[in-house]
């Protein structure tokens, strides 16, 4: 167990209300906080901007990602040029 993570879904509830990236199967990825998720791993962002190398190409607001299209979820750690 680390940080208290002990099963996948573990990670996402404790990612709730912070920023996280999520990487999509066409290449696009978007930076948000998230706000929902369920078992399908369908995932709710606020604040979504779509990213293009590392940089804002469009901001979305509230966005609804829809799970069988992501390829990874990971904690938003970079700083973002907007």
């Amino acid at each position: 167990m680390v940080n208290g993570i002990e099963r996948p879904l573990d990670l996402l509830n404790a990612s709730k209300g912070k920023e996280v990236m999520v990487q999509l199967k066409n290449d696009k990825q978007f930076v948000g906080t998230l706000m929902a998720f369920d078992i399908h791993i369908n995932v709710v962002l606020d604040n979504t901007k779509e990213m293009y190398n590392g940089e804002v190409k469009k901001s979305l607001g509230l966005a609804f990602l829809r799970g069988d299209t992501i390829i990874f979820i990971s904690p938003a750690s970079t700083s973002l040029k907007e």
